[in-house]
C-alpha cells in the first residue's frame, strides 16, 4: 500500500463524484474519479487503489458485474457498494463476493469517512498479515541450511517429504550437529508454521520442573505456585512442540506425556480440568533411545510413538565436504557481526578445519571460527588464529601410513575445491601432472553429480 491512501470512486453522477473527491481530499486521501465501468478499468490497469466505492446502477457494465473484473485485476481489492437502489437481494450478494461493506443514498459524509477509515485499517492489517507471512515462510528454509554433502542433501529430501505432514519426527545426532535447526526447518515448511514452535530442552531441567514446564500448573499446586501458568504444549497449540533430549524425560513425565500426544488433551499440575491442545511433536536426542529402552529408563510405548519418522544427521566428520561451505558461512556472518573485513581462510587454516575430527560438530566449527575472527586480522584467517586444540595430533584424521594420509589430505583437497585441478594443485604446491599421477595412484574419483 501507499503512504497515502488511495480512493477510486465509480459513479454514473457527476454529482457524486464530485462530492466523495472533495470529501476525502479533505481527509488526506489521494482520490481519483471513474463515470463507468471502462473508466475505472483503465485506472485500475494502471495502478492498485487501497479502496473502490462502487456504484451498482450505471449504463453499461454494472457494479456487480465491475466487482467481478476487479477481482480478477486485484484478488484482494476492498470495494465499498453505494447506491440508491438498495435490496436485500443485491447487498447479500455483493458481500457474498467479497464487498467490504454496502451502503444506501444518500450518504452522511461522516459515516461514509469512518467506513472508509475502517476498510483502510483492515486492507492495512491484512497486507501486513500477507507480508508476515512471506516472511515466515522465508525463515528457517531447507535451502537455509548448509550442506552440499550427499548425507545432507539426503536430510534435506526428508525435511522435505515429513513437513507437509503431521506425522511425529525423531532428529537423531551427535551433539552440535544442527538438530534444532532441523526441527525449525520443518517447522517452516509445514501447514503450521504460522503458529508457534516450542522448543522445551529436557535435559536442562530438573524431573519437577520440567513437569510443570510441559503441562503448566495451578495456583497453589505446589511451595511457590502463585499463580495459574501455562505449559509449553498450550503454548504450542496450532504448532509445534520441539522436545529436545527427550531421552532425559523422567518415567512418570513419560507416561503424562505418552496420554497428551494420543489424546491431545492433558491436565496442568494441580488441576482436574482436561485441556484440548493441537500440536505436532518433534524430537532429538544423541542418546541411543533402544538401550534405554532395553534398560527400562524410557518406555517402550512412548518410544514408538516418538519414533515414527527419523531423521538422522551425521556428524561433520563424516561430511568432510561440508567443512569449507560451513567455514566460510561462519567467516562472512561474523564479519558482517564484527565489522571485520576478513573475508576467506587461508588454504593452510582450511585444511587444519578439514582434518579435525571435530567432537563437537557444527556448534564446534561455528565457536572456533567466531575465536579466530577475534583474533585474526585481514584479509584471512590464518591457522595460529585457530583455536589450540585444532591442531593437537590426537584430534588429527586420519593416522596410519604416509601414504594413507597422502591420500586423505589430496582427497580433501579435492573435495574442498569440488574437484577443480589447478586451484587443488596450487593449494597442495605441485603440478597438474604429478596431481593427475596421485589421483590414479589411490584411485580418487570425483563424486557422481546425481
Amino acid at each position: 500500500m501507499n503512504s497515502v491512501p488511495s480512493i477510486l470512486v465509480v459513479d454514473d453522477e457527476q454529482i457524486v463524484r464530485d462530492s466523495f473527491s472533495k470529501w476525502f481530499r479533505e481527509d488526506g486521501l489521494k482520490v481519483s474519479a471513474a463515470a463507468n465501468a471502462a473508466e475505472a478499468l483503465q485506472q485500475l490497469q494502471a495502478q492498485k487503489w487501497d479502496i473502490i466505492l462502487l456504484d451498482i446502477k450505471m449504463p453499461g457494465m454494472d457494479g456487480m458485474e465491475l466487482q467481478g473484473r476487479i477481482k480478477e485485476i486485484d484478488p484482494n481489492a476492498t470495494i465499498i457498494f453505494i447506491t440508491a437502489h438498495a435490496t436485500v437481494d443485491t447487498a447479500v450478494k455483493a458481500l457474498k463476493e467479497g464487498a467490504f461493506d454496502y451502503v444506501t443514498k444518500p450518504v452522511d459524509p461522516d459515516y461514509l469517512s469512518h467506513l472508509v477509515t475502517n476498510a483502510i485499517k483492515q486492507r492495512t492489517l491484512t497486507t501486513e498479515n500477507l507480508k508476515l507471512k512471506e516472511r515466515i515462510s522465508e525463515f528457517c528454509r531447507v535451502d537455509d541450511i548448509i550442506g552440499e554433502s550427499p548425507q545432507m542433501q539426503k536430510v534435506f529430501e526428508l525435511i522435505q517429504t515429513v513437513a507437509k505432514t503431521d506425522t511425529t519426527v525423531m532428529i537423531r545426532g551427535e551433539s552440535g550437529t544442527g538438530k534444532e535447526l532441523i526441527a525449525r526447518a520443518i517447522h517452516s515448511n509445514s501447514n503450521r508454521r504460522y503458529f508457534p514452535i516450542v522448543a522445551v530442552n529436557c535435559g536442562a531441567l530438573p524431573e519437577g520442573i520440567l513437569e510443570s514446564e510441559l503441562f503448566g500448573h495451578e495456583r497453589g499446586a505446589f511451595t511457590g505456585a502463585q499463580y495459574r501458568r501455562k505449559g509449553k504444549l498450550e503454548l504450542a497449540d496450532g504448532g509445534t512442540l520441539f522436545l529436545d533430549e527427550v531421552g532425559n524425560i523422567d518415567m512418570k513425565t513419560q507416561m503424562d506425556l505418552l496420554r497428551a500426544i494420543e489424546t491431545k488433551q492433558f491436565t496442568r499440575v494441580g488441576g482436574n480440568d482436561n485441556i484440548k491442545v493441537d500440536f505436532r511433536v518433534i524430537c532429538a536426542t544423541n542418546t541411543d533411545l533402544e538401550k534405554a529402552v532395553s534398560d527400562g529408563t524410557f518406555r517402550e510405548d512412548l518410544y514408538y510413538r516418538v519414533n515414527v519418522f527419523t531423521i538422522f544427521i551425521p556428524p561433520i566428520r563424516e561430511r568432510k565436504g561440508d567443512i569449507p561451505v560451513l567455514a566460510n558461512y561462519f567467516v562472512h556472518k561474523y564479519a558482517r557481526a564484527i565489522g571485520k573485513p576478513i573475508t576467506s581462510l587461508l588454504p593452510e587454516a582450511m585444511d587444519t578445519l578439514v582434518r579435525y575430527n571435530w567432537p563437537g560438530n557444527v556448534r564446534e566449527l561455528e565457536n572456533a571460527i567466531e575465536r579466530a575472527m577475534v583474533v585474526g586480522k585481514p584479509p584471512a584467517i590464518r591457522p595460529e588464529d585457530l583455536p589450540y586444540q585444532l591442531t593437537e595430533k590426537n584430534h588429527i584424521l586420519p593416522t596410519g601410513s604416509l601414504a594413507a594420509v597422502e591420500k586423505a589430505h589430496i582427497a580433501s583437497i579435492l573435495e574442498q575445491n569440488k574437484w577443480n585441478i589447478s586451484r587443488s594443485a596450487e593449494i597442495l604446491q605441485i603440478d597438474r601432472v604429478t596431481l593427475y599421477n596421485k589421483i590414479e595412484k589411490y584411485g580418487l574419483r570425483k563424486p557422481s553429480a546425481g
